[in-house]
């Protein structure tokens, strides 16, 4: 008795093949994304974080009153300013840096390299989530140093600019350092320098600096925030001024995210 196999059936039917790949997001729609995904996970440290670097700043604030006479409007300006953006620097850079840093050394980047979104919403979208929680901590710190050394409180609302611009700035600077660093202590120890710098650089005034020093304190992203916050304390403040420095803040804050992105493609390919 024979077997005869049943010839294959060719009635036009073919192999359809692998499917095709859904098509990327778009850049707003995956950063609306990541921002509100980053913005639920940050939920749980908001009020710690948001204590220790008003405490931190508003402690700098005390610690200067002792030093810096209020009579001394050019210093004392500089001293709130520097304090209130400090609290954008100690999350916008350290805590950045060490976040990307622990996400390259934990392997934390390949879920975000497996979803079809672009690299700069990953990006943007973490830098603003941690950026979100620096503005009533600037704010608080801002009226508090205000009252502490004369100040008029009634430009406040520079700050709605400053915080965002400074923050981009910054935040592309800790997320390039965390993306670049070999290792996650090295991430941890670039913010920590970065946060010093912004600290000596931006709180001491100006005219209490030598030269060299006043020349890194020029490369330094948050100065130009600094420098614009720190001009709406005149009694007749130059807009035209703090215009220009709040445009160089942003130029600089496009070129870092340009940076953290490249780092951020980078990373997730090697």
């Amino acid at each position: 008795m024979t077997l005869l196999s049943a010839p294959p059936q060719t009635s036009g039917t073919t192999d359809p093949g692998p499917a095709p790949l859904a098509p990327a997001a778009r850049l707003l729609p995956a950063l609306a994304a990541v921002y509100r995904a980053q913005l639920a996970r940050a939920k749980v440290a908001r009020i710690p974080l948001l204590f220790v670097a008003t405490f931190q700043s508003l402690g700098i604030l005390v610690m200067m009153r002792g030093v810096v006479d209020p009579g001394e409007t050019a210093a004392a300006r500089s001293v709130v300013a520097g304090s209130s953006v400090l609290v954008v620097a100690f999350v916008a850079l350290n805590l950045l840096a060490q976040y990307f840093g622990r996400l390259r050394a934990t392997g934390g980047l390949d879920h975000y390299a497996t979803l079809p979104v672009p690299a700069a919403s990953v990006v943007l979208g973490a830098a603003a989530a941690y950026a979100s929680f620096t503005l009533p901590g600037a704010v608080v710190t801002a009226a508090a140093g205000a009252v502490m050394f004369g100040l008029p409180l009634g430009q406040l609302w520079v700050l709605l600019a400053v915080v965002p611009l400074a923050g981009a700035a910054l935040s592309g600077l800790g997320a390039a350092c965390g993306l670049l660093a070999p290792r996650q202590e090295i991430a941890t120890m670039l913010g920590q320098l970065g946060m010093s710098a912004a600290l000596l650089l931006g709180v001491l005034p100006v005219d209490h600096l030598p030269q060299p020093v006043l020349w890194l304190r020029d490369l330094l992203p948050s100065t130009y925030g600094v420098e614009a916050f720190a001009r709406t304390f005149a009694a007749d403040p130059d807009w035209a001024e703090v215009a220009g420095d709040l445009a160089v803040c942003a130029g600089v804050g496009v070129v870092s995210l340009a940076v953290a992105t490249w780092a951020y493609r980078r990373a997730t390919t090697r």
